[in-house]
């Protein structure tokens, strides 16, 4: 798509956004941008096989943002009315006022392109979903309800739920730089309640990627109605073991959450740049086994957490945060950047026009290792292996954690044994981090509905191998 196709979806044009540009910086700001997003959304819900709720539903505006010093003005507008936009743009620079002192947001620090627009080559849409009606959704969501009921006779109720979602962004700066963006989402989850007559238990699956309705395939289908049942007798059969410290190891893919939570957060340079992240001021430290690599990346195709463009308009990119055990990298928006005096990475991110873009993790996972999973299990005399965790608290300043275990199973003697239930992992993110002793040979990423909420709300994805973490707290008996 060109440039011309976001200008008439929002009405303006480039002279009236350098006006706009202008206005914000009427009292002396050092830099303004201007976020429009024009985003469609629709949802439906089949509960005891009828749907119960669906929906369609349209956001719209422009978020004009003013820099000044360590100041910031924002604003937005529910339209693009001029009268309205340039009232927006008065009051973010009203609010930046009174501040002096630059990080020199000057007009040759260009670090976009500037007049590149469209999605391309990320999440291609060959299946538009504002080109597919809601009567033709739901017979994936009944198909998918009989396939989880016919693949176990426990299973009492099926709750699945189809979301999607189609945004035209586009982003100006008071450097004269352009971005565009269409972000297409289509996201689908089935939850299971199980019963065997005396107890129940629940699972659930989801998936969800940066695409259009071709999402909707009979292998996604039979992969999710699979994966709802997956490891339901282990779950009836699970007790509680006794707790203590023991190696934990960690399995590949969903146990990224912990990576996320109780690690990625600390690499986020507006906590480490106010000096409350444990990782301030250890740039090109040693921070774990030289084993370890972890990134987070914008740049995988279709995933729930790529970008094309971050939210300032900075293109979407691989990020290593540690590199061979050494920490290389915080995660930047334009902000903190100019602060460390480095190049932005593209994770200024933001809930919607209404927010402001603050640095967030993407896709954030660890690089696979050398080791084999069964050899990593075989290792371990007495422990535990856990392959799901819901519930998580982290402290970002201090990095502990602690973890609620959905799925997991003892580790006697180099085997996985009974399965367990009900436990805690509890630790600290830097410490575990620097006491995984051996890492997998398995990286996967879980593609599940993933959804960060630092302040706002936005869509990620995260991955990991299968680690050990020679000593963590089981919560246990």
């Amino acid at each position: 798509m060109d440039k011309q196709y976001f200008l008439d979806i929002f009405n303006v044009t480039v002279p009236q956004m350098e006006r706009l540009t202008s206005t914000a910086l009427a009292r002396g700001g050092d830099w303004s941008d201007l976020y429009f997003e024009n985003t469609v959304y629709g949802d439906l819900l089949l509960k005891d096989g009828q749907v119960t709720s669906g929906g369609l539903h349209t956001d719209f505006g422009v978020g004009i943002r003013v820099l000044s010093g360590e100041k910031t003005g924002y604003a937005y507008s529910e339209n693009t009315a001029p009268e309205d936009m340039e009232d927006a743009a008065g009051a973010a620079s009203l609010i930046a006022s009174g501040y002096t002192g630059s990080r020199g947001f000057r007009r040759t620090d260009r670090e976009t392109a500037g007049k590149a627009c469209g999605s391309g080559l990320l999440y291609p849409e060959t299946k538009a979903w504002s080109l597919t009606q809601a009567s033709t959704l739901v017979p994936f969501l009944e198909k998918l309800q009989e396939r989880i009921m016919s693949l176990d006779s426990r299973v009492i109720k099926v709750i699945a739920r189809l979301s999607y979602s189609h945004s035209d962004i586009m982003m100006f700066n008071s450097c004269g730089e352009m971005a565009c963006d269409s972000r297409p989402m289509g996201s689908v989850t089935a939850s299971v309640i199980f019963s065997d007559g005396t107890r129940n238990e629940n699972k659930t699956a989801s998936r969800s990627f940066r695409c259009g309705a071709e999402l909707l395939s009979d292998s996604l289908l039979e992969e999710l109605a699979a994966e709802a049942v997956k490891g339901i007798d282990a779950r009836f059969g699970a007790r509680r073991p006794k707790g203590g410290r023991m190696p934990v190891v960690m399995g590949a893919g969903a146990s990224g959450i912990l990576l996320h939570e109780a690690m990625g957060h600390a690499f986020e340079a507006d906590f480490n740049r106010k000096g409350q992240s444990v990782f301030s001021g250890k740039m090109g430290q040693k921070v774990c086994d030289s084993s370890i690599s972890i990134v987070d990346d914008g740049t995988i195709p279709g995933n729930r957490g790529a970008c094309s463009y971050d939210d300032e308009g900075v293109p979407g990119q691989k990020t290593y945060m540690v590199k061979d055990g050494i920490l290389n990298s915080y995660l930047h928006d334009r902000i903190s950047a100019k602060w460390y005096g480095v190049s932005p990475t593209g994770n200024g991110r933001r809930e919607s026009f209404r927010y402001n873009p603050i640095p967030r993790m993407r896709a954030t996972y660890m690089e696979s290792g050398t080791a084999s999973p069964e050899d990593i299990i075989a290792s371990v005399r007495k422990g535990i292996y856990v392959d799901e965790f819901s519930n998580g608290q982290v402290k970002i300043g201090e990095g502990d954690f602690t973890f609620y275990v959905k799925s997991g199973y003892m580790i006697e003697d180099g085997k996985l044994t009974a399965p367990v239930k009900d436990i805690n992992i509890i630790g600290n993110g830097p410490q575990a981090l620097a006491d995984i002793v051996c890492v997998g040979n398995d990286m996967k990423i879980d593609n599940g509905t993933w959804t960060c909420g630092k302040e706002q709300s936005v869509p990620v994805s995260c991955g990991i191998p299968t680690v050990m973490v020679k000593s963590l707290t089981v919560g246990g008996e």
